[in-house]
């Protein structure tokens, strides 16, 4: 019997102090992972790990699951070892760890056993921090051995979903785990999902043997991302404009088979979109290139089956699409999951036919299995209600995992003075304009069809009879001659099965639970029929072009900035570079919360710097003077002063990088070193731009800092004409702030930014006192 106590953390407020070594717990959050403050619920299972207790952890994708394991890891002796289901997952966390100055490591097949074993004797001497493995390799007979002699100090289970037969990706290695805590039950552990209904959370507790653990269950909401369901109409039409709205973004679209798959990215490549396939048909290396390119920014969109992405921790993906229907609500949120990891707004978008269902029911039909082809088929129904819903989306899928948090706004929230709900604010649903019209005929033809069938049939049969099908099955059952056969032929397919679920909304037709959904009408449609009544329903307009009403409020997870765009777009390039160089995906550097936190703050020093979203100390010493000088000459440009972060201390830093020269003048940085060097060997700006791949205004501000480090450097061979130099100097007398634009704009085209530039350092150096 377990003993466990749940936590429901739905709201917003942060615990102030854990019991035990709180201060340097927050020191780390801050020095190593670049954080003020904990995200919600991770203090307290934080303090929970340190505690040496077991945990269970349910977080929705984004909301910093990671974070539970990996600072405790640092704060206590020994290792961690974390089991993780994906190479690709993998590397990607050791790659974001070791870039935070955190020594971690994996062992897996992408090494050579040497490799591996040179990886274990760096664990066992104490240089890594934190070790990844899978769960194929917990059964190995030297892994084994390798944890009787070097126990961890804390085990780790990310998906941990996976090793229950009820879960919608279980994974038959994950039941190797049930040994691994027999051999290690003096060891605490750690076991994390996003995906769990209650059936597979108490299977998770059974098969790991979590007695007398807490469970921490957050909210499963995504408030940043907006939920949308078109119809499969024009649907690549549709899908080319939803893409075109996501422009320069990282998506990723999933297909039901490998044929569609490869056919839908080459379309979209045929349009000019940045796009790949990936599916387990691949050759394994192409599979494992295209993952690298989308990763690393290189591809834009990704074209997949469902094999893609549960190992993929890319946080910047903007749209996640469904050509088709999920087997699952639990697999569909996963996959959506994986749009918006940064908390930023992002879209998911589901083209649903009813034909869809029928696919999934072949597939369906041949597991042997009758227990497991039930529990198929119960998921699936769930995911198709999710698709006809006329009601709010997240709602449904909240309370589809057991969570009754509430979601949206009140209309009081708006000033308005009442409580009444006006919906989760990111669905089609809730967004949606509705179209009132008069469905009294439509709805007498609907009814009276259910009846004339008999009440047994489910929706496609009765809407088939509706619009005249001559179909075997309806000939066999004589529904041709039904006086109700082809009375609505005019009405589209879809049109009959929105008013069908309209009508089971205002309760006219009751819908039978189970694999066959059977329509009958109840007696308030009885009653209508009888009476003649009219009625009057509101459906939503079809949406075949992108879906502007959904725009999500980024207030709504702390993230509204007016940052500058231009900046941000600079940052991004600049991110690239940096990361190309490391060889390691773009937001290793920096995610896109702390490009847009730079874009607004503008820092003009490494103090300020240190302040963003994400910088830790080792990423301050080893990047932040490359992001400054990009944003200190952009600010310089534009006439830009920096903003005050309010209520964010700033650090002392500890062994800065950046040192001083013997006149107390600091010294250069690397790269201003390496323009110096190429300048002083007599390249021009534009060669040095190139050979540096960087902008040459970029360059003149480098030489710019080099000459005011240094007053002997000479860059009088930058300087324009006598008469242009002349000209600029009364335009900066006149003017008296020093600033650029203003010069520039009174100036006029045939001044540039950098003559102006070098006209003006060398006014400052004739003001300086001779020393």
């Amino acid at each position: 019997m377990h003993r466990i106590t749940t936590f429901e953390y739905t709201t917003p407020e942060i615990a102030t102090k854990l019991p035990a070594r709180s201060s340097d717990i927050q020191s780390i959050l801050k020095t190593r992972f670049g954080f003020d403050q904990f995200l919600p619920l991770q203090e307290e299972i934080v303090s929970n790990v340190m505690s040496g207790n077991d945990s269970l952890v349910l977080m929705p994708t984004g909301a910093g699951k990671s974070l539970c394991y990996q600072l405790p890891a640092l704060c206590r002796d020994g290792y961690t070892m974390v089991v993780s289901p994906l190479i690709a997952l993998m590397k990607d966390q050791v790659d974001a760890l070791r870039a935070n100055g955190i020594a971690a490591a994996f062992v897996n097949s992408t090494l050579s056993p040497e490799q591996n074993e040179q990886i274990l004797a760096d664990t066992a001497s104490g240089e890594v921090k934190i070790l990844y493995v899978a769960p194929e390799r917990i059964a190995t007979g030297r892994f084994r051995n390798f944890l009787k002699a070097q126990p961890p100090s804390l085990i780790a289970i990310d998906e941990a979903h996976c090793i229950s037969e009820w879960g919608h990706d279980f994974r038959p290695d994950y039941r190797n785990l049930k040994n691994l805590r027999q051999n290690l039950s003096n060891i605490p552990l750690i076991a994390l999902t996003a995906t769990a209904t209650e059936v597979v959370r108490r299977d998770i507790a059974d098969q790991l043997r979590l007695e007398d653990s807490k469970w921490f269950v957050s909210s499963f909401n995504r408030p940043n991302l907006a939920y949308s369901v078109r119809p499969k109409t024009r649907a690549f039409d549709s899908l080319v404009g939803l893409l075109n709205t996501h422009k320069n973004e990282s998506a990723i679209i999933y297909c039901f088979s490998r044929k569609e798959t490869d056919n839908l990215a080459y379309d979209l490549a045929e349009r000019g979109f940045s796009a790949a396939a990936y599916h387990a048909g691949l050759d394994t290396v192409l599979r494992r290139e295209t993952q690298e390119r989308f990763i690393k920014d290189e591809v834009e969109i990704i074209v997949a089956t469902i094999a893609f992405g549960m190992g993929i921790d890319k946080p910047d993906v903007r749209l996640v699409v469904h050509y088709n229907l999920s087997k699952s609500l639990e697999g569909y949120y996963q996959e959506t999951g994986r749009a918006g990891r940064d908390g930023l707004p992002s879209e998911c978008v589901l083209f649903y036919t009813f034909g869809d269902r029928v696919k999934q029911d072949f597939f369906i039909n041949q597991i042997e299995d009758p227990s497991e082809r039930e529990n198929a088929s119960e998921k699936l129904s769930a995911m198709v209600e999710y698709s006809e819903l006329r009601t709010c989306r997240r709602r449904y899928m909240l309370s589809y995992f057991g969570d009754e948090s509430p979601v949206g706004t009140s209309a009081s929230d708006s000033g308005i003075g009442t409580e009444e709900s006006t919906g989760c604010g990111g669905c089609d649903v809730c967004l949606a304009t509705k179209e009132e019209f008069d469905a009294t005929e439509i709805s007498q033809k609907i009814l009276s069809a259910i009846i004339r069938t008999g009440e047994r049939f489910g929706a496609k049969h009765v809407v088939d009879v509706l619009r005249g099908s001559r179909a075997k099955r309806i000939r066999e059952l004589e529904h041709d001659q039904l006086s109700v056969h082809g009375i609505a032929s005019d009405v589209p397919d879809e049109e009959l099965r929105e008013t069908i679920g309209l009508l089971q909304d205002e309760g006219l037709i009751a819908i039978s639970s189970g694999e066959y959904r059977t329509l009958a009408v109840s007696s308030a449609g009885r009653s209508f029929l009888n009476n003649r009544d009219s009625i009057t329903l509101a459906r939503m307009p079809v949406l075949l072009e992108p879906s502007a009403n959904i725009t999500m409020d980024e207030g709504s997870n702390g993230k509204n900035l007016d940052f500058d765009r231009d900046l941000f777009a600079e940052l991004r390039a600049l991110r690239k570079q940096v990361a190309h160089e490391r060889d390691v995906p773009a937001y290793v550097i920096f995610g896109d919360v702390a490009l847009r936190e730079m874009a607004y703050y503008m820092p003009n020093s490494l103090d300020s710097f240190s302040t963003i979203s994400g910088v830790g100390t080792t990423k301050l010493n080893q990047f932040g003077e490359r992001f400054l000088e990009t944003i200190i000459d952009y600010c310089d440009q534009h006439d830009l002063l920096p903003r005050e972060k309010i209520g964010v201390p700033r650090r002392k830093r500890r062994n800065s990088s950046r040192k001083t020269s013997a006149n107390g003048r600091p010294s250069l940085s690397r790269t201003l070193n390496e323009t110096k060097r190429l300048f002083t060997e007599g390249f021009n700006v534009d060669e040095i731009a190139t050979e540096r791949g960087l902008a040459s205004k970029t360059i003149v501000s480098h030489l710019e800092k080099i000459a005011r480090a240094e007053p002997e450097f000479n860059l009088e061979q930058l300087l324009p004409t006598l008469a242009k130099i002349e000209i600029i100097q009364n335009a900066l007398k006149a003017d008296g702030s020093g600033y650029l634009a203003p010069i520039k704009e009174e100036l006029g085209d045939d001044y540039s930014y950098e003559e102006i530039r070098m006209v003006r350092l060398q006014m400052e150096r004739d003001l300086e006192p001779v020393e």
